[in-house]
């Protein structure tokens, strides 16, 4: 199979673009996984799903950018980027409101940088 990596991802970009969080579901033994992959990381079968993710999670770990690290993101800095353990298992990096903690309650929301629909987690 010789799909282009951004051909696997599309159903996760198009996601964003909707406004949705999507991951990937194994038919197999149930794993979920966020970003695109040809097997599943828990088992090595290649029977995934796309599904749509409800947007709720708990904050995994939490960092603060000070210093951006390229031109595109120096207009956001300091921002806080967190990996958030959906409640369907998958975990998903994107910004989070500043001041939000490790086994924090958030919800995912989105906003637009540059022309692309990124990830914000706020607590609820």
């Amino acid at each position: 199979m010789s799909a282009s990596i951004s051909e696997v991802a599309r159903p996760f970009v198009q996601g964003l673009a909707a406004g949705e969080l999507r991951y990937q579901s194994c038919a197999d033994c149930g794993a979920a996984q966020t970003l695109a992959h040809y097997a599943c990381q828990h088992c090595g079968s290649v029977a995934l799903a796309w599904r749509t993710a409800g947007g709720v999670g708990t904050v995994y770990a939490v960092t603060e950018v000070k210093r951006a690290p390229s031109d595109e993101y120096r207009p956001l800095a300091p921002y806080t980027l967190v990996i958030v353990e959906l409640d369907e298992g998958a975990r998903l990096m994107g910004h989070a409101a500043p001041g939000v903690a490790i086994g924090q309650r958030v919800r995912a929301g989105f906003f637009e940088h540059l022309g692309r629909q990124l990830i914000r987690f706020t607590p609820g």
